[in-house]
């Protein structure tokens, strides 16, 4: 006589299964109210107007406000260690640049957060042209009229940047040792009062964003000497690079990407992943941050992870040849 026997799942496949499912129903339902990005910059920076416009596509996207809330000071630390904290539910995301992400853990002795440990990559979203501007009241037109001007003043000239060991302060160490000169550094709580006051004179010039820049420059408030890339930017297609310029190791380019808190759902990270690299890669967006300087990423979760474990490697031996330390 034949009985039916009760077929018995293995125990791991179960859980497997199950796993899957409740992703796949989270990630489905993702997002069913307000989403929050968190930016360790203060408004009007290249990260604010980028994310801002990307806010703008997830909208109609997901039906969902989107709420960018600025926390900029402490050379971004401030902001980071919120987002950190912050649930890892999918509602709390994070706007990052390169320095809070790769730099700061080699100039900062101790710091509330481990970008790897604490926070689960979504995706690069743009890369940012670093440019050389100065108040137009420098007599400078050239990178190498104001090395000239650097020498034969030597220890008087300012330029600012967007904090303690940020890309733009490393730009301008970099200038230094290549050129021979002294200037002076003065370090600024984020991307919009380093440009303002170089506009207004408090400073004879920084290293800064393109998008961030773009608008002084384009009003002549400030007068663009060079791009840092490898190659000439598409945005400013006539202003030659610092390689072009004489200082060839001057090379500095700067990056954006969104980040959730660790413990977030995989399939929330992939979704929001997929979802700004359909955005940052079309044509409106595209075109749009292009023109200022900004070329569209849109990476996967994996290759943001690994990029960010190279770039960390990179500016760890910066850092060290430039001798750039906080104690605190």
């Amino acid at each position: 006589m034949l009985t039916r026997t009760k077929m018995q799942w293995p125990r791991w496949l179960v859980v497997a299964a199950a796993a899957f499912f409740t992703g796949a129903a989270v990630a489905q339902e993702y997002p069913n109210r307000p989403v929050r990005f968190i930016l360790p910059q203060a408004a009007g920076g290249a990260l604010d107007i980028s994310t801002r416009a990307i806010a703008l596509k997830l909208t109609e996207t997901w039906g969902q406000q989107i709420v960018v809330d600025n926390r900029p000071g402490a050379n971004g630390i401030i902001g980071m260690e919120m987002a950190a904290k912050s649930k890892p539910d999918g509602y709390t995301l994070l706007g990052a640049f390169t320095s809070v992400l790769t730099v700061n853990g080699h100039v900062y002795k101790s710091l509330p957060y481990d970008t790897l440990r604490d926070f689960a990559p979504i995706g690069q979203t743009l890369t940012n042209t670093i440019v050389l501007v100065v108040n137009p009241s420098v007599p400078a037109r050239s990178v190498k009229d104001l090395i000239a001007l650097a020498k034969a003043r030597p220890g008087d000239l300012s330029y600012a940047s967007f904090g303690l060991g940020n890309l733009t302060h490393l730009a301008g160490e970099l200038l230094s040792l290549e050129a021979g000169i002294r200037i002076v550094h003065v370090p600024y709580k984020g991307e919009t009062p380093s440009v303002t006051d170089t506009v207004g004179g408090q400073v004879a010039f920084s290293f800064a964003t393109a998008l961030g820049a773009a608008a002084h420059i384009a009003s002549g408030r400030l007068r663009l000497l060079a791009t840092c890339g490898e190659r000439r930017s598409n945005a400013f297609p006539n202003v030659p690079t610092m390689i072009e310029s004489g200082v060839p190791n001057v090379i500095v380019t700067g990056w954006t990407g969104f980040l959730a808190p660790a413990g977030t759902s995989p399939e929330i990270t992939r979704k929001v992943s997929r979802d700004v690299a359909q955005h940052v890669k079309g044509a409106d967006l595209r075109e749009r941050l292009s023109a200022m300087g900004s070329e569209p990423a849109g990476t996967t979760p994996e290759e943001f992870t690994a990029f960010i474990k190279s770039e960390t490697a990179k500016w760890g031996r910066v850092v060290k040849a430039a001798g750039i330390y906080q104690s605190q």
